[in-house]
């Protein structure tokens, strides 16, 4: 721990830490140090807005994406706004995001017409990663206007975003959250949830066994049989695709990202814009039209695979992993919503059979 950090935590000795980053003098002195010399031309913060995409802050313990739009001044008076990210988590790793983000920004995938957030720096002491933001509207932002010329615009942008993460030429690539490499192991777990259901919804307990277990033998009898692995995102879904011109999309929130299948991305993103594009536009023609529109935009960027029956299936299970998924979050929410568990949850029972 540094001195500055030694100080503020002496500070702020009876609070939560985290408390600090919507501090406005306090964080106008960190960023002085600490995000300054990232860009030499500029000598001074003139200000920051700071504003709380995510906030679970408890007694000890917390769990935030914070925002912090800052003006920097140079010596000859020019000004710049940069969008500041920090994503900070006291009891999972958040180091992982800043080394993944670094090995991806310096194996060039922020060039071109893709993007990613720029890492800046890591904090041990919030155990958080501080990164430039990607400034734009997210594709579900366009699904919820019902903008189908926006959405038919960034769904093959998004599909060959993902080609690039899974077969672009990269060095070395490491598996940056090992846990997240399996249905088996990633958080939270098939045991967890089942424990939920079983307190909180004892009529699905038999149907997340089976489900489960389907699940994870499935990937197990594939992962088992390659020593092949993808450098997948992990969270594959509209909200973490931006539009950030004409031409340029960008990806966030890498926190997942690990060595998998890629058809886990693909089924886990195809789900995702099939359930919002059905809740908002309601209907389902045109949501089979979209995702057919990303599989189809995904393939022709890797002109050496193709949708065989065997990837496909792969594709299934991971679109109906995810399915489940978004009835456990009905289903578990504060003030759940299981009327909008069950539709899935039939669906699921007719794949799994």
């Amino acid at each position: 721990m540094d001195p500055l950090e030694k100080l503020i935590l002496f500070r702020y000795t009876n609070m939560n830490k985290i408390n600090q980053l919507f501090d406005k003098e306090f964080v106008l002195d960190y960023f002085q140090k600490k995000l300054l010399p990232h860009y030499p031309d500029f000598y001074k913060i003139k200000n920051i807005k700071i504003i709380g995409h995510k906030k679970f802050i408890w007694e000890h313990t917390y769990h935030v994406v914070i925002e912090f739009r800052t003006t920097l001044i140079s010596k000859e008076g020019k000004t710049i706004k940069l969008p500041i990210f920090c994503s900070a988590h006291s009891n999972e790793p958040r180091k992982n995001v800043y080394t993944s983000l670094k090995y991806l920004w310096y194996n060039g995938f922020h060039k071109g017409h893709l993007s990613i957030p720029h890492p800046l720096f890591y904090s041990k002491y919030f155990n958080g990663t501080f990164y430039r933001g990607v400034n734009g509207k997210h594709l579900y932002h366009f699904i919820r206007e019902g903008n189908k010329k926006e959405i038919e615009n960034l769904v093959p942008k998004a599909a060959h975003l993902f080609a690039k993460l899974h077969h672009g030429k990269k060095k070395d690539p490491q598996n940056f959250n090992p846990d997240n490499s399996r249905i088996k192991t990633v958080t939270p777990g098939a045991k967890h949830i089942i424990e939920r259901i079983h307190y909180d919804y004892p009529e699905y307990l038999d149907f997340y066994k089976s489900a489960y277990k389907f699940f994870i033998k499935k990937e197990e009898e594939f992962l088992n049989s390659t020593e092949k692995k993808w450098l997948v995102h992990g969270d594959a879904h509209p909200e973490n695709i931006i539009k950030m011109g004409k031409v340029k999309i960008g990806l966030i929130d890498f926190t997942d990202l690990c060595l998998s299948d890629f058809a886990r991305d693909l089924g886990s993103f195809t789900q995702q814009l099939e359930f919002m594009s059905n809740r908002k536009i309601k209907n389902e023609k045109y949501a089979k039209k979209i995702c057919d529109l990303f599989l189809i935009s995904y393939f022709s960027k890797v002109p050496k695979l193709n949708i065989t029956p065997e990837i496909k299936e792969r594709i299934d299970l991971y679109y109906y992993w995810t399915a489940t998924r978004t009835a456990t979050h009905f289903l578990m929410k504060d003030g759940p919503e299981p009327e909008r568990a069950t539709p899935l949850i039939n669906r699921i029972k007719n794949f799994i059979k």
